[in-house]
């Protein structure tokens, strides 16, 4: 019920767009009923036309199936009365092609409102997901699968529009049809209407029986596609090792097995898909031959009104039910199929964002004096990673942060930005708590450069500009100069409209590392964030880097997170972080002079 809902609301934009849906469906309705109870005079004229070669005018016009035949049979005399019995087939030949017309132009008008909603419908549902996934804490994605999250975004939607939107067409027609004709079929014989009615009910349990479990096998087949996509990302993330390492047949082994796992899953919900249309077509033949037998007894009998043509008609009109109970039967399946998908998109949408803006958050009048962490805790999975920081940095120092691998330097600079938030603690930018502030005001403020350079598959000035709304050409060039990357970048064919490649794979890494310095530079934050940003660079790159680092920093305030203790020897303060504790401060010279030092036993190491 729930899934159901948060479909309604995503159709609840469009709800004019359903509402002519629906009223082009009454009306298709109203003129299928049209078409088919015409058989009758048709088959009147063939058979029986001796019977209404005069017909007294029936008077006023009434609601009920008396004086709808006597209407027919009196115009159809007077047609054969003019033209004989082959005008007054015509005729009838003619008004069926106009209610057919008519029928078949509302039809199209019905779909034309439904596909507009179908596509908007999933166009939104995409937008809100991708949104909800900017929106989510960096935390978040620690846990979850990154081949999995794009299965939910891409397969999972396309899931739904094919197994739940475009049953949304049928949802939305063939009940109205079936209420039309099962309306008409009254008016007919409300006796054997009744008898029919009883008979659909049990039809009806046995489908529901055969789809129980369709949710749930859909559900694993989704979990399962996510697994699979996880390993063809990661093979293609790693593809370098795979191969370096000879692993091609364990890769292939290990895609194999959770390949083998969804076909079989797929093959359970394609299976039980594929039960629908003929369970439902087995059980209407039943229903239909039982009403045939009960009609051509009361019709044998003479207990009835009906005669042999309204038999003929009433069995026509309730075929008709048939295909729109059958749509509907399918639409169940396809639903049932699809609320899977829905399950696990919804595992996003209501996933918990834990960095959120207050709505009073105010905008910070740029930087001043300070960035102060005050007692701040940081636990992950109920592990403590930060423990009790103290630390202030004023405006225009640098800060190295230096300490073993996981000893929480990068969760430390992470903090700044609110990527995460603390658990204890406050973390202060001019005197002011930082949850206090607009987010996006607060990172206007920083640049970052990480240790894995981020590059889309765009222009080198794509890339350069990226946190800029309008690119200048002159500055994008300017800020490309002073990271030492206008060189290379030159050399390239297109120059600074060339593509970069996916993650920028067609540089080398000094060179990504530059763009994202020189995209760094182009923001022109007055806080900077250089998280290793020269750790993984040859003697020749990082010379490069660590020259373009030093003009970035010039005249900014720097948190500087480094492994190798050289470049961080002319810092205004060296911080020495171990197991989530700062354990000594200094300039680098006041720390060499404590001779059991924990800095001065990481900085011997690397003299070593």
């Amino acid at each position: 019920m729930n899934n159901v809902r948060l479909l309604l609301k995503y159709i609840a934009p469009y709800k004019w767009s359903a509402v002519k849906n629906i009223l082009y469906n009454i009306l298709s309705a109203l003129f299928t009923v049209v078409t088919f109870s015409l058989i009758k005079p048709f088959l009147t004229v063939l058979f029986d036309f001796n019977k209404i070669v005069t017909v007294p005018n029936p008077g006023p016009f009434q609601l009920n199936s008396d004086y709808l035949d006597k209407f027919q049979k009196f115009i159809l005399s007077d047609f054969i009365g003019r033209y004989g019995p082959s005008g007054a087939l015509l005729l009838a030949v003619l008004v069926v092609l106009v209610a057919s017309l008519f029928k078949n132009t509302f039809i199209f008008l019905a779909n034309n409102c439904m596909a507009f909603i179908r596509s908007s419908t999933v166009r939104d549902l995409r937008k809100r997901l991708y949104s909800k996934i900017l929106r989510l804490p960096l935390s978040y994605f620690t846990d979850a699968r990154k081949g999995d999250v794009m299965t939910r975004i891409s397969n999972d939607v396309q899931e739904i529009e094919v197994s739940v939107m475009s049953s949304l067409t049928m949802m939305f027609r063939d009940p109205i049809l079936i209420v039309v004709l099962v309306i008409y079929l009254f008016i007919s014989s409300y006796e054997l209407t009744l008898f029919a009615l009883v008979l659909l009910p049990v039809s009806g349990w046995l489908i529901g029986r055969a789809s129980r479990t369709l949710r749930s096998t859909s559900l694993s087949g989704q979990q399962n596609l996510g697994r699979l996509l996880t390993i063809v990302e990661e093979t293609l993330t790693g593809l370098r090792i795979v191969k370096g390492f000879n692993a091609e047949e364990k890769m292939k082994a290990q895609f194999s097995e959770s390949n083998e796992r969804y076909s079989k899953v797929f093959k359970r919900v394609i299976r039980k898909a594929y039960l629908a249309s003929p369970l439902s077509e087995f059980l209407s033949t039943i229903v239909i031959l039982i009403i045939l037998y009960v009609g051509g007894t009361l019709v044998l009998n003479k207990t009835g009104k009906m005669s042999p043509a309204d038999l003929i008609v009433y069995l026509t009109v309730f075929s008709q039910i048939i295909q729109p109970a059958k749509n509907i039967t399918t639409a169940f399946f396809a639903i049932q199929k699809g609320m899977g998908s829905i399950d696990r998109i919804d595992q996003i949408l209501d996933a918990e964002e834990t960095i959120t803006e207050k709505k009073d958050a105010i905008t910070p009048n740029g930087f001043n004096d300070s960035i102060e962490f005050k007692g701040v805790w940081y636990a992950y999975n109920n592990e403590p990673v930060l423990r009790d920081i103290n630390l202030k940095i004023k405006k225009g120092q640098t800060v190295a942060i230096v300490g073993k691998s996981g000893a929480g330097k990068s969760t430390l600079a992470d903090l700044l930005p609110r990527f995460m938030d603390c658990d204890q603690g406050t973390v202060l930018v001019d005197g002011v708590d930082i949850r206090d502030l607009k987010i996006k005001e607060l990172r206007y403020l920083m640049g970052i450069v990480s240790q894995h350079p981020i590059l889309f598959n765009t222009s080198f000035k794509e890339n350069i500009a990226f946190g800029v709304k309008i690119a200048e050409k002159e500055k994008v060039e300017s800020a490309a100069r002073i990271a030492n990357a206008h060189e290379f970048i030159m050399e390239t064919e297109q120059g600074y409209e060339n593509k970069v490649g996916e993650s920028g794979n067609k540089l080398s890494g000094g060179q990504r590392q530059r763009i994202s310095i020189a995209r760094a530079i182009m923001a022109n934050p007055p806080i900077l964030i250089l998280d290793e940003a020269t750790s993984a660079l040859d003697t020749e790159s990082e010379r490069l880097v660590q020259d373009a680092i030093l003009k970035l920093m010039k005249n900014r305030t720097s948190l500087v997170i480094a492994h190798r203790l050289s470049t961080i020897q002319h810092a205004d303060l060296i911080v020495v972080i171990d197991e989530g504790m700062i354990v000594e401060t200094g300039t680098h010279a006041e720390l060499m002079t404590k001779m059991d030092g924990f800095y001065r036993k990481l900085h011997s190491f690397q003299a070593i």
